[in-house]
């Protein structure tokens, strides 16, 4: 069991450091979660780099700052009736927000920044686009 289990983080991690062409990290659907965690657990070696995911637009007002945020996120299965999301929040600078809950895919750069002494990890959008066919919603380890 610890043999396959190996097997799994390095395949993911080998997802995780391979790129296309244009050199940019693409967060699949079948690994979503594991790659979204391996990026988070060694965030400081992506920093800088540029990743593609898919996923639900939400909007959420923030009422320590006043600001709103936009975020692109898939829900989790948590512990316990826990249940949550994972994604990053995402700087649209002059771009347009998408209506919550719309499919879009997200291409940008990783950078960390800091609000209320908190430090945040974000993708700053190069592009972000309405996608015709949805993903899943729900994604499962």
């Amino acid at each position: 069991m610890k043999k396959l289990l190996v097997i799994l983080i390095l395949l993911a991690l080998l997802l995780v450091g391979c790129s296309g062409s244009d050199n940019v990290i693409e967060i699949s659907e079948r690994f979503f979660i594991t790659q979204m965690t391996e990026i988070n657990m060694n965030a400081e070696e992506h920093v800088g780099r540029t990743i593609r995911y898919e996923g639900m637009f939400q909007t959420l007002d923030w009422s320590a700052t006043g600001e709103e945020y936009h975020m692109v996120i898939r829900y989790i299965l948590g512990c316990c009736g826990d249940d949550g999301f994972i994604g990053y929040e995402v700087y649209l600078g002059d771009m347009e927000p998408f209506p919550d809950n719309a499919w879009v895919e997200v291409t940008g750069e990783l950078e960390w920044y800091e609000v209320d002494g908190m430090r945040i990890l974000r993708v700053v959008a190069t592009s972000i686009r309405e996608m015709d066919e949805r993903g899943s919603e729900l994604v499962t380890p």
